[in-house]
């Protein structure tokens, strides 16, 4: 009986390319899709296990979707004029719709029913071009990325702008305060008025008490409404800054 041809589909189908340098860690993923409608199980084994990573190495791809295999090169002294040798396999086999043990699935399977697929590593250095726009796209993303907070910080003319209504309401708001502010620089002025005129009375000795409580009694009320007039103006400049400039 002939061997069972690989359901999966592979992305990469043949190589596993690791692009240095390989000073750190190097990682490049496969991509492992079913197509068919059942479940299939699989498993990646490597000849040098101690030189990679793999994460998952094995699993259970539902019918019709794919998963994501990760395989990381650890460090190590390249040397270009030697070829590598490492290869990847990748084992499937089909799984029964109620199936919850995988280690049963593998341990129950005949020759028969296994299906695989050969991957090879390559190792490539990286080219002059590749690092000059390395270099290029580094110094470029700080730049990116200030300008990016930049522009975070300006207000958003859409998020900041006011209705019709809320304008409105703020405009009537405005004359409010500014009707307010008239009416008290009016009685301001009322008040020096009448103390002014208090001050040309003839004062008469029988009541050099009460003409100076009077007095008192102006100065307070005078200098009330100007109070009122200075936080008044205030309120309008921070209310008009805050909200219209």
């Amino acid at each position: 009986m002939s061997k069972l041809e690989q359901i999966l589909i592979l992305e990469p189908p043949v190589d596993l390319k690791f692009k240095g340098p390989f000073t750190d860690v190097v990682t490049t993923n496969l991509k492992l899709k079913n197509p068919s409608d059942r479940k299939v199980c699989f498993k990646v084994k490597t000849t040098a296990p101690r030189r990679y990573c793999v994460r998952p190495n094995s699993g259970m791809i539902e019918p019709g979707s794919f998963i994501i295999v990760s395989v990381m090169l650890q460090p190590f002294d390249y040397d270009p004029n030697e070829k590598s040798k490492h290869k990847f396999m990748v084992q499937t086999i089909f799984a029964s719709p109620h199936v919850t043990d995988m280690e049963a699935v593998w341990k129950d399977a005949k020759p028969d029913d296994l299906m695989d697929s050969k991957l090879r590593c390559i190792f490539e250095l990286p080219s002059e071009n590749d690092k000059v726009n390395d270099i290029e796209s580094s110094k470029a993303t700080p730049v990116l990325n200030a300008s990016k907070q930049d522009g975070s910080s300006l207000p958003k003319p859409t998020s900041m702008s006011l209705d019709d209504t809320e304008m409105r309401k703020l405009m009537e708001e405005c004359k409010r305060l500014q009707s307010d502010v008239m009416k008290l620089s009016d009685e301001n002025r009322q008040l020096k008025d009448d103390g002014l005129r208090m001050r040309k009375v003839p004062r008469s000795d029988n009541m050099p008490t009460n003409t100076g409580g009077l007095m008192g009694r102006d100065n307070s009320s005078s200098s009330l409404p100007s109070l009122l007039v200075v936080l008044a103006a205030i309120f309008i400049g921070f209310f008009l800054g805050k909200f219209i400039l």
